[in-house]
């Protein structure tokens, strides 16, 4: 399955969630499911167990803007460490490149960071990283490359004001620069998710 590039808003919609890695926009303008009749079925039926677990699913895969297959690869890796499985699903997923530069206020969002990764604008360590799914390590330096510091996009976005940045980032606003100095937690991720539904989804078909 490829990656997501629909209405992000309607998506949202669908999950009753806003997913800040995806838009800045929110579902919340209308607060119930897309479709002609949307606004009249606000009362959801029960959803099944399989239902449960693939939203929850859904939540992560279109937030970080996976594909199937790297979601895959990515639980397979998680449930094979010594850690528990969906903590460390979660750390892997905010570990990445993308997610990095946009939680640390780079990006918008987390499709806007993939951008500029891929374009070449980001530095880690002094050296440049074009790879977008890159996993982060605890004390490498990321930092705009010298051609890319007055990028109007990055200004923008380092200036928005509802700007926050989580506790196991460390951002330099002098020289604009951005570390980890901690392993991201699972309460971390900046919306409300079951992991142990998406690691029981995959148990049961991998």
């Amino acid at each position: 399955m490829s990656r997501y590039t629909g209405p992000r808003v309607k998506k949202m919609r669908a999950l009753n969630l806003d997913l800040p890695g995806l838009t800045r926009k929110s579902m919340w303008d209308r607060p119930f499911p897309p479709g002609v009749h949307g606004a009249k079925n606000v009362r959801r039926r029960k959803m099944s167990d399989y239902k449960k677990q693939l939203l929850e699913k859904q939540k992560l895969r279109l937030n970080y803007g996976l594909t199937e297959r790297q979601f895959r690869r990515l639980y397979k890796e998680a449930v094979a460490s010594r850690d528990p499985s969906g903590d460390k699903l979660l750390e892997f997923l905010e570990r990445r490149l993308d997610n990095v530069v946009f939680r640390a206020g780079f990006a918008p969002t987390i499709p806007a960071a993939r951008q500029l990764i891929n374009h070449g604008h980001f530095q880690i360590n002094g050296k440049r990283v074009d790879i977008a799914s890159y996993r982060v390590k605890p004390g490498e330096v990321i930092s705009l490359r010298a051609r890319s510091q007055d990028l109007v996009t990055v200004a923008a976005a380092l200036g928005d004001l509802r700007l926050t940045r989580p506790e196991w980032l460390e951002y330099q606003d002098d020289k604009k620069t951005a570390s980890i100095k901690e392993m991201p937690k699972a309460d971390s991720v900046p919306f409300p998710v079951e992991v142990n539904l998406v690691i029981e989804y995959y148990s049961k078909r991998l």
